[in-house]
């Protein structure tokens, strides 16, 4: 063993991985998630509508998930965690600039698409090796504190694009000038790469309460994700909505994205340190906060659409922080990104299935579309209550 494993499992070599990876996090969120801001109003400049738009993000969220199954069980039975992670950025990061380029809504589909599968590729190996710091910095900290990096990129690349249109420079440009981010993702991922060759070392090998697997209680978790899931809008159709309905003018859409990612930063930071004292209640809690942000959205006022995208980013922190850290503690070490795989897959099904049943309500009945949305998150909690004291 190399690198890392040498050193032996020390608290601040564990901060310090953590760090590079959510460095990674944060330059990579800031090309995809500034590109993320503005496909929906993009597509809708090409031709697209409303059904249109919702098919092409649940299609992308549901290869963005779906596909992690294989490239954890992949990672496992290979080892080859950093192999994966890299080739998953570099097909993520190759895709974003390219939309620059896109002429017609089914070439930007399949750039997008491209982007989400890279993402996907990626997503396991890395949780998997983020996972061996945990035992050193708890579960929630360690997911948390990368979420919270991951989040301020997504903060700053719709800021950025924000400001692309501001001095009218189109959405064309605004994903041309995010291959600078994007190229910095690869630089730092090969830094990382070198520095930690095998962040394994980290892991003390202490034992985590049900991790050798809890079935029921797994399958139990999955249900009320994916109720959350299928009930959780995409940002691209809340940004359709937000330019359909004239609710904030065009400049001020990827600015509200921005909004909810500097929460999601925030967020994640404190939910981390919550669920290392109290587990699963803090996604309860985080539960029943974001199923008030659908009509906040989709029914309100700009006052009101800021509220709303504010309790969306708290449930997006939820979601790629503590939900994680739950599924640390219910699987062995050798089995993680399998597991990550596994949760991903089933999530990223409901995802895709609610993104379509969104997209329908939405053309045919705003007020059906929240009420479908509150119903399903809600109906996830006493789910949520039934596994608490597992992860």
């Amino acid at each position: 063993m190399s690198g890392v494993g040498r050193r032996g499992p020390a608290g601040g070599t564990a901060l310090r991985f953590v760090l590079l990876i959510g460095v990674v996090s944060l330059f990579s969120d800031m090309a995809h998630e500034g590109a993320r801001g503005i496909t929906g109003p993009f597509l809708g400049s090409l031709g697209a509508g409303a059904l249109a738009v919702s098919v092409i993000a649940g299609t992308g969220e549901l290869l963005g998930y779906a596909l992690r199954f294989v490239s954890g069980r992949a990672a496992d039975r290979t080892g080859r965690y950093w192999p994966i992670t890299a080739a998953g950025y570099l097909v993520q990061m190759v895709a974003v600039p390219l939309l620059a380029l896109a002429g017609q809504w089914p070439v930007a589909a399949v750039l997008i698409a491209a982007e989400r599968a890279g993402r996907a590729l990626r997503t396991p190996a890395r949780d998997a090796m983020l996972a061996h710091a945990t035992a050193e910095l708890g579960r929630g900290r360690v997911f948390g504190v990368r979420e919270a990096l991951d989040a301020a990129g997504a903060m700053t690349g719709p800021l950025v694009v924000a400001g692309v249109l501001a001095l009218h420079g189109g959405y064309r440009t605004g994903f041309a000038v995010l291959a600078v981010p994007a190229a910095l993702t690869l630089l730092v991922l090969a830094a990382a790469w070198r520095q930690y060759p095998d962040p394994s070392g980290l892991d003390t090998g202490e034992d985590v309460p049900g991790r050798d697997g809890t079935p029921r209680a797994f399958r139990t978790y999955l249900a009320a994700m994916g109720l959350i899931a299928a009930a959780y809008a995409d940002y691209p159709l809340i940004a359709y909505h937000f330019g359909r309905a004239h609710v904030v003018a065009a400049p001020w859409i990827p600015v509200l994205y921005a909004v909810a990612m500097a929460t999601e930063a925030l967020a994640a930071l404190t939910l981390g340190r919550l669920f290392d004292r109290w587990g699963l209640r803090t996604v309860v809690g985080a539960t029943l906060l974001t199923a008030c942000f659908p009509p906040l959205v989709f029914l309100g006022g700009p006052v009101a659409a800021v509220c709303g995208v504010v309790l969306w980013g708290l449930g997006t922190a939820a979601q790629e922080s503590v939900v994680r850290a739950a599924l640390t503690g219910m699987t062995a070490p050798g089995r993680r990104a399998s597991a990550f795989g596994l949760f991903d897959t089933g999530f990223g099904l409901c995802w895709c299935a609610g993104s379509l049943a969104l997209g329908a309500l939405y053309d045919h009945s705003v007020t059906g579309l929240v009420v479908f949305s509150v119903a399903l998150q809600l109906a996830a909690v006493p789910l949520l209550l039934k596994v608490r004291h597992i992860a």
